[in-house]
């Protein structure tokens, strides 16, 4: 039984600005919260780039776009999704004039895309709030970045309305909760956070994504501008209602973000947590009216899921996605424990689709793994990636499945459709992508680009739509 997808279903892939493109000091461009993160999401924090992160240089495609473009092409990808490196529009944050320079880089990039017939889909703000304004404003704690932030985007709307149809305005926004210097650009040590001070972050956060939406819409009334989320669905351990309430409890946390972006208010499991928690939100004058401006779709990532319980005897914890939870004896995982679960995308999809009623964007999804580059039958390096075309082959199973229940699916942009440097560990030997790019941990290598296994089963999937993928037996 083959699978079906719609036509006009978006297959593509999904890179980071920060993570793909170098050139961090070029053409203008300021420091960002990630030029100053050397060992990746969980390390220390410099003063200033150091020569050790990988990140500054990327993989380089400031200057090999074009080239990587064609490769995505060729697979036939009908969207891509990127950033945009707001310190490259606005190098500081504050200014008040953008870096022209910035703009045409992306000009280009954008131009190109569509010269291939690829839609751009592009995140206004993935980990790298600029530099300055983590340091000097404390990041998202501020009120003040809602008018930086309202700047940017229009900005960039204003400039790209002719180009960029699929926008975003923040990637994987929960993930504040974890990783609040990265994903907020909050300056104050994490164990020094204040739940009050993290939350109001939060809410300018929501602020600033529901004006982008206003903004956006009023430049381009086509465009489509969806809320982006880090998606982990969380299983109780056992049938013990104190397990199921637990994991409720854990997926609140989450679905917070999609909540308001969608319904445009606060929940009440919300409003409780923060009455319990002594936390009293600042809205100002017009706030509650401004969050009306809602999403046209949702958008997620989605790598493993977890267990949670109310036994704290019983919480071995597993590896995931920013967030950890307790571990599901019923899965494997991968080489960085990560835990494999394909029925959870499916059982993600129909849980969005049951709460929001918005058509849904799987804007992340992929196999993090240490590849072998080998001599190829024709004498072409390739890397005989089967582990990762199983894993992508049995999700996106499930997404075919989840289109058999009747939920309205955009796209898929597989993580990382070229290697990239890690956002998690900053390492080049956790690859994802389609492509292999020869650089290494330590920095060295050619960074020429080859195509693995994969690459050319994703261009059958891409051209089937996706008839070739196998269900298992």
């Amino acid at each position: 039984m083959s699978v079906h997808f719609p036509d006009g279903f978006l297959w593509g892939g999904a890179v980071a600005a920060n993570q793909c493109e170098g050139a961090y000091d070029e053409d203008g461009k300021g420091w960002s919260t990630q030029d100053v993160a050397p060992q990746g999401i969980k390390g220390p924090v410099t003063e200033v780039p150091t020569e050790d992160n990988l990140k500054l240089a990327g993989i380089d495609f400031y200057h090999r776009y074009k080239d990587d473009i064609r490769l995505f092409a060729e697979m036939g990808f009908k969207v891509f999704r990127t950033s945009i490196a707001w310190s490259r529009i606005f190098p500081k944050g504050d200014e008040p004039e953008p870096n022209e320079q910035g703009l045409q880089f992306y000009d280009k990039l954008f131009d190109e895309c569509r010269k291939y017939g690829i839609e751009p889909l592009v995140t206004l703000s993935h980990y790298e709030t600029p530099l300055h304004l983590s340091k000097q404003y404390n990041g998202w704690v501020n009120r003040e970045l809602v008018g930086f932030y309202e700047r940017y985007a229009r900005t960039v709307f204003t400039r790209y309305k002719d180009k960029v149809k699929y926008w975003l305005t923040f990637n994987e926004i929960n993930s504040i909760l974890e990783e609040p210097f990265m994903s907020g650009g909050i300056y104050t040590p994490k164990k020094e956070l204040s739940k009050q001070d993290l939350y109001q972050a939060i809410h300018h956060e929501f602020i600033a994504s529901a004006l982008a939406v206003k903004i956006g819409h009023e430049i381009n009334p086509q465009a489509k501008i969806g809320c982006m989320v880090l998606s982990m669905p969380t299983y109780p351990l056992t049938p013990n209602p104190d397990d199921v309430i637990a994991a409720m409890e854990a997926e609140h946390k989450n679905y917070f973000f999609g909540d308001v972006h969608v319904r445009g208010e606060y929940p009440g499991y919300m409003k409780r947590f923060f009455r319990e928690h002594g936390i009293g939100i600042h809205m100002e004058p017009g706030d509650a009216d401004i969050l009306k401006h809602t999403v046209d779709f949702v958008s997620f990532s989605y790598y493993v899921s977890i267990c949670e319980t109310a036994d704290d005897s019983q919480k071995n914890q597993t590896e995931g996605n920013l967030f950890s939870g307790v571990f599901n004896p019923y899965l494997q995982a991968s080489e960085w424990g990560w835990q494999i679960d394909p029925q959870g995308l499916r059982y993600v999809l129909n849980m969005f689709h049951d709460r929001y009623q918005k058509p849904l964007f799987i804007v992340e999804n992929g196999l993090g793994a240490v590849d072998k580059l080998i001599a190829g039958q024709d004498g072409v390096p390739t890397v005989e990636d089967d582990y990762r075309i199983q894993y992508l082959n049995d999700h996106l199973v499930q997404v075919g499945e989840a289109l058999e229940d009747g939920i309205e699916i955009m796209g898929y942009t597989s993580w990382g459709c070229i290697d990239l440097v890690s956002a998690s560990t900053a390492q080049m030997s956790k690859r994802y992508g389609f492509i292999y790019v020869d650089r290494h941990d330590d920095g060295s290598g050619t960074l020429e680009r080859y195509r693995k296994k994969s690459f050319h089963w994703y261009k059958d999937v891409i051209a089937s739509n996706g008839q070739s993928l196998k269900r298992s037996k």
